[in-house]
């Protein structure tokens, strides 16, 4: 149970590195930003065990992490930016004023 308490916070630390990396604004939330690091850390030691760099039972490393969070950060950030494209496009109040 701890273990799995323990994996949530590192990803939420990871999580909040990757976003700090990376420039500009994310409307990311306090889940999805814990989502990103432990998906971001699950990726980094998948990809460092498909290379050799790690054993089968290591995990990945806090650096390699954090370069798994910001590779899936600029990946949400490209499909977010293109699906937000599309929908500016075809609306026609768009952007509205607030008076």
């Amino acid at each position: 149970m701890f273990h799995l308490i323990g994996f949530i916070v590192f990803g939420f630390i990871v999580g909040l590195i990757a976003r700090a990396i990376m420039p500009g604004r994310d409307n990311m939330s306090i889940p999805m930003t814990c989502l990103l690091g432990v998906v971001g850390s699950v990726a980094a030691g998948w990809l460092g065990r498909a290379f050799n760099w790690y054993g089968p039972e290591d995990g990945a490393g806090f650096i390699m992490s954090t370069i798994g969070a910001v590779i899936l950060l600029v990946i949400y950030s490209r499909v977010v930016s293109k699906r937000g494209v599309l929908a500016r496009s075809t609306d026609k109040n768009y952007p509205r004023r607030v008076a």
